[in-house]
């Protein structure tokens, strides 16, 4: 059934749910009176003598006892549910001042779908939109318009939750890159859903529902005193009881709602909405490359691109260049985008950009030395080339901690600076005996040992040495507060998956995921979900995604049992230089949350907490080998710079790259596997002789 029909069974079916939401709270409700109710039948039957007796005095003690304490404990339950602080989303807010066109499109809009508009628009750096629910008193409503005729008790005048319509969400890749009608008509079935939501039952439903997710939040957070640890303990219990009681039907009030919105969109652009459903699959494809790819080496070298939303334009762009499947693509860019409606786009973009690293980086809310914006046209100078000098910088420490000779026997003078030659000839393995794998039973020390001989003490990693260090040392080293350089990773969708390369416009692409999958408003998992702006709420163990020493040691051991012993050796002490990095820049990196007013657009710090950040790593902790190879590559790139004048330069869709003669160098990455996996530098060699790159010449470090 399609039109006003299948709006209605939507509605309807989402109603019934929402009434069987509330039914289990009734329920729960009526199970806590039991006991209160029995209490009362025993005491009235005392006092009109009709229950006397010694055994009904003690039955009579007993139940009441039990009634006060059943109602004491869902007093307390239904406290918590109530004014425990539900998840928001961290988002940036747009002011009806800076964005009127916006805010003009969504209410024609809203009135075209006859359904209410949104009280507020929000960006936030995810290619998704959905609307939210911010009327919880913990959220801050807005302020009640006040009139003279208003009844008002001794309180001041009630209002209801219900009558402030929700939030709507907006991907803020979806501006930059979405052309005004695509938008319209992306946000069509979302604007939609603000009719079944405004319906009492259906509110009521889901702020029982939400209420209950705090509670289990709140639970779950960590208490010292053992009466703390009960009293969690029973609210967590019973959250989660009522939790699964509501699954289903919360599942199916929701699929409810959708339904009906998306019926009623049908009315509003729907030809041109199967169109921009194209662009939200290559806006995600294109969002979670420049995230990966081009952002997280800014962020670990403590700068934050300001202009993420152009570069999602520009990467697009460039995607729909080499993939012939993207053809067309860059022909809308003629069209007026989104992103003009705002009044002052720029200023919007940043905010959203730092949005974006802290809530996937975790960085600080304020800029500073050590966390400053860059702009794309520094890129290169500011964070390509100085990310390949400093890990080459921590690569050659590392070596002088090993006690790896600076120099060959026999060499010229002068030329005991940095080189990649001294690299080269380290992990290359002339004889079988350094060739054997690391095992499970052969540390760090064994592959010293190794190197040094069996008479040389292996040097103590963790131990600061004697020895006096080069001169090239990095001096800014103790103030990078975020870790080491970037080499190409796989994206947090998915992190075990391999990235094809694009440079081969004939290469097959891989499928855009599919952002308009109908996002699930309630949670149906009954872990507790620790919510943002909970102050209370316990850290996840999401893990430090900067810090190598996380790495579990088996599953280092596997990666690296695939290497050399020199190989391995000088993985694990990179690893631990890293760890020991970000140990002494974590102090330096933490900040407390300023008081002073921030600028017009940015981040709503209020609605939720920035203590547990960041709340979406993009990336697991990388391994051995991976580290390894990172070094090995930056310093193949500072020898490329300075004798053979290559160029830094940024690739839209792979990052950092490398650049001769204005064109991408390729075929890197398999010689510098051969070198790290086998030992084996002759086609890394191979490589830099075509280039005219020449190893034995030291290389500017930072």
């Amino acid at each position: 059934m399609t039109g006003i029909g299948g709006v209605e069974m939507g509605a309807q079916a989402a109603r019934s749910r929402a009434l069987a939401v509330l039914r289990v709270r009734s329920r729960a409700l009526a199970v806590a009176l039991l006991p209160a109710a029995a209490a009362v039948i025993l005491l009235v039957g005392g006092s009109t003598g009709h229950l006397a007796g010694a055994g009904w005095d003690v039955l009579r003690w007993v139940v009441s006892v039990l009634a006060l304490c059943v109602l004491l404990a869902a007093a307390g339950v239904a406290l918590v549910v109530a004014r425990s602080r539900p998840a928001v989303t961290p988002t940036v807010t747009v002011a009806e001042e800076s964005a009127p066109d916006l805010y003009r499109m969504v209410r024609d809009l809203a009135d075209r779908l006859d359904v209410p508009a949104p009280s507020a628009i929000a960006l936030t750096p995810d290619c998704d939109s959905w609307l939210e629910d911010r009327t919880h008193p913990a959220h801050g409503p807005p302020p009640a318009e006040k009139h003279h005729d208003d009844l008002a008790g001794p309180g001041g005048p009630a209002h209801r939750r219900s009558a402030t319509a929700p939030v709507l969400v907006i991907g803020s890749p979806f501006l930059w890159w979405m052309r005004v009608g695509e938008l319209r008509a992306v946000l069509a079935p979302v604007v939609a859903g603000t009719g079944p939501s405004a319906h009492p039952d259906i509110a009521a439903a889901r702020r029982f529902i939400r209420g209950l997710d705090a509670a289990v939040a709140v639970a779950s957070a960590g208490r010292r005193d053992p009466l703390s640890r009960v009293a969690c303990a029973g609210l967590g219990w019973a959250s989660r009881l009522l939790l699964r009681s509501c699954r289903g039907h919360a599942a199916e009030m929701e699929r409810g709602v959708a339904a009906a919105a998306a019926e009623r969109a049908q009315a509003v652009d729907y030809g041109l909405r199967i169109v921009a459903q194209e662009q939200v699959g290559l806006a995600y494809a294109g969002w979670d490359r420049l995230l990966t790819r081009v952002a997280l080496p800014a962020w670990r070298m403590g700068r934050w691109p300001s202009r993420l939303d152009v570069g999602v334009v520009a990467a697009l762009t460039e995607l729909s260049r080499r993939d012939r499947l993207a053809e067309g693509f860059a022909s809308r860019l003629g069209e007026r985008p989104a992103c003009d409606l705002l009044e002052e786009p720029g200023v919007m973009d940043e905010a959203v950009s730092l949005l974006a690293a802290r809530l996937f980086h975790g960085g600080p809310a304020e800029t500073g030395a050590d966390w400053s914006p860059v702009g794309w046209e520094e890129y290169p100078e500011e964070v390509v080339d100085r990310t390949w000098r400093t890990d080459a910088a921590r690569l050659h420490r590392v070596l002088d901690t090993l006690g790896v000779r600076r120099a060959a026997e026999g060499a010229a003078p002068g030329t005991d600076g940095p080189t990649l030659a001294r690299v080269l000839d380290h992990l290359a393995t002339p004889d079988a005996a350094s060739t054997a794998p690391l095992t499970g039973g052969t540390d760090v020390r064994a592959a010293t040992e190794t190197e040094n001989g069996p008479d040389t003490p292996p040097a103590d990693l963790d131990a600061p040495t004697d020895a006096p260090q080069p001169a090239y040392e990095d001096p800014d080293a103790s103030r990078l507060p975020f870790g080491d350089s970037d080499a190409p990773r796989p994206s947090f969708g998915d992190p075990g998956a391999s990235r094809p390369p694009v440079d081969d416009s004939d290469a097959p692409q891989p499928p855009y995921g599919d952002p308009g999958a109908s996002r699930p408003p309630v949670d149906d998992s009954d872990a507790p979900q620790p919510p943002y702006g909970d102050p209370g709420a316990p850290h996840p163990p999401y893990g430090d995604h900067a810090t190598p020493a996380t790495i579990p040691a088996e599953d280092d051991e596997d990666d690296l049992a695939d290497t050399t012993a020199r190989g391995a050796a000088l993985a694990a002490g990179l690893t631990a230089q890293l760890a020991r990095e970000e140990a002494e820049a974590r102090p330096a990196g933490a900040r407390a949350p300023s008081s002073a007013p921030g600028p017009a657009a940015g981040p709503d710090a209020a609605l939720w907490d920035d203590r547990a950040l960041p709340l979406l790593p993009l990336q697991p902790p990388r391994t051995g080998r991976e580290v390894l190879t990172a070094h090995i590559t930056a310093m193949v790139c500072c020898a490329a710079m300075d004798t053979a004048g290559a160029a830094p330069a940024l690739d839209w869709l792979d990052g950092p790259s490398l650049l001769f003669d204005g064109a991408r160098t390729a075929d890197l990455a398999p010689s510098v596997l051969s070198l790290v996996e086998t030992g084996d530098p002759g086609p890394l060699r191979a490589w830099m002789t075509e280039l005219g790159i020449r190893p034995e010449k030291p290389v500017r470090l930072v």
